[in-house]
């Protein structure tokens, strides 16, 4: 049995959040679906990356599964955590491989971090029962 209890929160702080990681998961089911739908432009950004197209759809796989994971109530931390990693990933290749400006992947990327944090005893009962 789990002894964590969750804090309540202020309505607005509550809103403020689903406000957040709805418009996080549109951004990202948008891009994953992007990926997977093969625009041409990703197409040669993922080929300049050299990994192969494979990457293109795993990527775009884990961006919609983690904007699914954003909106389930109980799942919202882990679905934070997987596009922070995702999102450390997009930072480091526009900063070394591809160029381009890192920006949007940061901003994406503190958003996910306050949604985890926001979220933080999700993330202590993922771990405790691990």
């Amino acid at each position: 049995m789990s002894t964590i209890v969750a804090p309540t929160r202020p309505y607005w702080t509550s809103a403020t959040l689903w406000v957040v990681r709805g418009l996080l998961a549109l951004a990202f089911v948008a891009a994953g679906g992007a990926k997977l739908y093969g625009v041409p432009m990703l197409v040669e950004e993922f080929q300049h990356i050299g990994l192969g197209q494979w990457f293109r759809y795993v990527t775009g796989g884990l961006e919609i599964m983690g904007a699914i994971l954003l909106l389930l109530p109980r799942k919202a931390a882990l679905g934070a955590l997987l596009l922070i990693c995702i999102m450390i990933g997009a930072v480091i290749t526009h900063l070394f491989v591809i160029g381009g400006s890192p920006v949007p992947a940061i901003v994406l990327l503190a958003l996910n971090a306050v949604v985890a944090y926001a979220e933080r005893g999700q993330i202590a009962l993922l771990a405790e029962t691990s």
